[in-house]
């Protein structure tokens, strides 16, 4: 894991920072946004070489699989696909996979709070298990049961475009901190 500089650090925490807010304002993450953020990631990695072009591009094809991985189960919107890639690109592969443990931990506390709030944590856990379930079988959760679709009124939808920022946040704030001086 090497640091990103902290020019590329501040340029991604505004990208993140506007989505999360177009995110909870419009319930999407705009094109240009994550356009301009993989561009950005890919050109500062180029030519600031940290984390280096070919890192940058394994970071934005890993976090492109596996979130395009969850867009397929109907699990998470396009727009996040695409700013995680944004992110990947940026950071690159190894510090992406720290945004990501970030991001899913900060996103699954926030996901328990927000079903407890709506006294769904029963129902969700419940979904869960059939999730885990409809994977074993190798079907997709949504096909099985059409309230697991993100699309489905019936969903609790959290944004996650939030979730990433935090992630993306909580991961430069503890890298810059906890890096050797």
């Amino acid at each position: 894991m090497s640091l990103p500089p902290p020019a590329t650090a501040v340029l991604l925490a505004i990208l993140v920072t506007i989505a999360a807010i177009w995110d909870i304002r419009w319930r999407r993450i705009p094109n240009w946004l994550t356009v301009t953020g993989i561009t950005l990631g890919l050109a500062l990695s180029w030519f600031l070489d940290v984390p280096g072009i070919w890192a940058s591009l394994k970071g934005l094809g890993l976090a492109f699989a596996i979130y395009f991985f969850l867009y397929v189960l109907r699990g998470m919107g396009a727009g996040d696909v695409k700013l995680m890639a944004a992110v990947g690109a940026t950071v690159g592969m190894a510090n992406w996979l720290g945004v990501f443990f970030f991001t899913a931990l900060i996103g699954g506390v926030v996901g328990v709070l927000l079903a407890i709030t709506k006294g769904r944590f029963g129902a969700t856990a419940f979904n869960l298990l059939r999730i885990v379930g409809s994977l074993g079988r190798g079907r997709a959760p949504y096909k099985d049961n059409p309230d697991l679709d993100i699309g489905s009124n019936a969903a609790l939808r959290l944004p996650h475009g939030v979730m990433i920022a935090l992630g993306t946040l909580g991961f430069l704030a503890a890298a810059f901190t906890w890096a050797p001086h």
